[in-house]
């Protein structure tokens, strides 16, 4: 299959299960190891391609975005920071090493999906969005996993949310795209300028991821939730023994 081809359909997959589930490097990542790009620079060129095409979802959640401004605002500062301490310990980490560490994430990830979030009961979360102590650790901590790789990212994010923000999941759910997408988007020119981006193989992947995030919220309407869950979650933990065997053989 000619490379400009599988970065596009994994591309497709991963703006699916990402639109779907929040793990849409568990596809793109593995595609460009395939199409021979070192870990690292895999990592920083799949960067680049979720966060133009984060874009898209952030577009398409204007309407639940009314009337949040302030929690945005309050919020937003603390990814922007995580992600650039993500992305910054990217570029200083080796090639070889990030291999080796790339499996154990995608296993957290997987894990991590098969507890999705819950919405807040109402009483429970806080309405103005101010964030304590702990929020502030968890929201800086996502913010730097996000940059670092990223995969499950915003099943994490949407679970601390749920903690703070009495709301609906669709609404909660439109602030984690804007507060994950801004901590893509400072890593991903983190790389632009300091890393290694190879635009030939992230161009196809960003085509597919978009259409894959507008596809997704479709196809996960007719789908059972807990199967597709399940289901990318098998298939996250596959992957996570294969990359480890990579990595050390």
């Amino acid at each position: 299959m000619p490379t400009t081809l599988l970065l596009l359909l994994a591309g497709v997959a991963a703006g699916l299960s990402g639109s779907m589930a929040g793990l849409a490097s568990l596809f793109s990542y593995p595609a460009l190891l395939a199409a021979g790009l070192p870990p690292v620079v895999a990592n920083q060129t799949n960067t680049i391609a979720l966060a133009v095409s984060s874009s898209a979802s952030i577009a398409s959640s204007r309407r639940e975005l009314r009337g949040q401004r302030d929690r945005v605002v309050r919020l937003i500062p603390l990814t922007v920071l995580g992600g650039v301490v993500g992305g910054a310990l990217v570029l200083v980490t080796p090639s070889d090493t990030f291999a080796l560490i790339v499996p154990f994430l995608v296993a957290f990830a997987s894990l991590v999906l098969l507890r999705p979030p819950r919405a807040a009961p109402p009483g429970e979360g806080r309405r103005d969005g101010r964030p304590n102590a702990s929020t502030v650790v968890g929201a800086v901590f996502i913010g730097v996993y996000s940059g670092y790789f990223g995969a499950a990212a915003g099943v994490l994010m949407l679970a601390l949310l749920t903690h703070l923000l009495a709301d609906t999941l669709v609404r909660v759910n439109a602030v984690k795209n804007v507060l994950l997408g801004a901590s893509n988007a400072v890593a991903a020119i983190g790389f632009i300028v300091f890393g290694t981006v190879v635009w030939s193989a992230a161009l196809p992947l960003m085509a597919g991821l978009f259409v894959g995030n507008y596809a997704g919220p479709a196809i996960a309407r007719r789908l059972p939730p807990r199967v597709l869950r399940i289901g990318i979650a098998v298939a996250g933990l596959v992957l996570a023994v294969v990359l480890f065997v990579q990595a050390v053989g």
